[in-house]
């Protein structure tokens, strides 16, 4: 029978090219995809992938979506390395943006140069208070940190719904479900008005990107994390502990993530509506592992998803296919990372019944020749070239 095998020494070149091995497997199964559904696959993948970059106000587009996916995919390189299964992110960036969003609604005089950053820390305590529920179950009492993450994220969609049709739907606007527009002060400003969208938003995630990569690389507290997630009683032994890492990590992906909801709706929606977010917690997770859990990696990752977005819409015009085949993608390239990242730390062999006694046992077989079958067959003899020098 077919079975995976511990690798004695994972290649670290291609656990590095693995996200560029992703990709252009990728773009291969997007050709075929192309193919098969009878479009020009040259035409289509330029559409999809070159299209988005040929003009300025694209390029600012591709700045809005990234800020979101950059932002929270950094928060959840943290949780995810510190063997916290966050999840629910689309749910800490809804509270998020309720949070902020209470500022320019309830009290739409109080308009100074305190305003926005009101909103943004608003922002970020709602999505830390939303995230900190799931870490504190499991903490306390071991629930999974995925159902209980991933369920909250319909009830804040589900209270933003009620929101803006409810108490803070704007009077005078027709009755459409949204609120108010925010005023000037509680805008995130424009990088340059005149060219298109983009704001300062995304100078905001790169640089707490790169502060979170700082912190994981050369603090204690970003080895204690590292150790929690490679193993919680080796983290015990060292005097670290693991509930504390778990509110921790919590914490901070939850409010990375309310931060990204209260940036995108004060700078590229300006009022909250019932969907302010096309699923950017959901991608997140793709671009977390794109970048090899490495927040300054979450950073090209969060352009590369952009550009999915962005082509998505640019197919749709061009080729008129569906703008779900950014989905598509989105799913392919993860579908493609963690393959990538499985046969690089495992081998596929093979396993053979033992005969005879009935025992049932199994052992393994050589997938190659009899050399790498005495590495991994102890009854071989031979002890592997790791294991003399232990």
């Amino acid at each position: 029978m077919i079975a995976l095998q511990k690798r004695p020494n994972p290649s670290p070149v291609f656990a590095a090219l693995s996200p560029f091995i992703a990709l252009a497997l990728t773009l291969i199964a997007g050709f075929i995809l192309f193919v098969a559904i009878g479009k020009d696959p040259g035409a289509a993948l330029y559409a999809y992938f070159v299209e988005p970059l040929t003009e300025g106000w694209s390029l600012h587009e591709l700045a809005v979506k990234a800020t979101p996916l950059i932002l929270i995919g950094a928060g959840l390189c943290i949780a995810f390395l510190s063997g916290n299964w966050n999840i629910g992110a689309e749910g800490q960036l809804v509270m998020g943006a309720i949070a902020g969003a209470a500022v320019p609604v309830l009290m739409p005089e109080f308009r100074n140069i305190l305003t926005l950053p009101l909103m943004l820390l608003l922002g970020m305590a709602g999505g830390a208070l939303w995230g900190a529920i799931p870490g504190l179950l499991k903490s306390k009492f071991g629930t999974s940190e995925i159902l209980t993450s991933l369920m909250l994220v319909y009830v804040a969609q589900l209270f933003l719904d009620w929101l803006v049709r409810g108490p803070w739907r704007d009077p005078a606007g027709y009755n459409f479900p949204q609120t108010v527009r925010f005023s000037p002060e509680a805008t995130m400003p424009a990088i340059d008005y005149a060219s298109g969208r983009a704001h300062w938003g995304f100078a905001v995630a790169v640089v707490i990107a790169l502060a979170l990569w700082f912190m994981l690389a050369k603090t204690r507290r970003g080895f204690a994390l590292r150790v929690t997630g490679q193993s919680p009683r080796a983290a015990r032994f060292g005097g670290f502990s693991p509930g504390r890492m778990t509110m921790f990590a919590f914490l901070l992906s939850g409010a990375l993530a309310g931060l990204a909801g209260i940036i995108e709706v004060s700078g590229a929606i300006g009022q909250l509506r019932p969907i302010i977010s096309p699923g950017y917690g959901f991608t997140a997770i793709i671009v977390a592992f794109l970048g090899r859990l490495n927040p300054a990696g979450a950073i090209l990752a969060g352009l590369v998803l952009a550009l999915s977005y962005l082509g998505g819409e640019a197919a749709q015009i061009s080729l008129g296919v569906s703008d779900k085949i950014a989905r598509v993608f989105q799913g392919m390239i993860l579908f493609f990372v963690l393959g990538c990242d499985t046969l690089i730390q495992y081998r596929i062999g093979l396993k053979r019944r033992s005969g005879g006694s009935g025992e049932g046992a199994e052992t393994p077989a050589a997938t190659v020749g009899p050399e790498q079958k005495r590495d991994i067959d102890p009854a071989a003899g031979a002890v592997p070239e790791a294991g003399r020098h232990a």
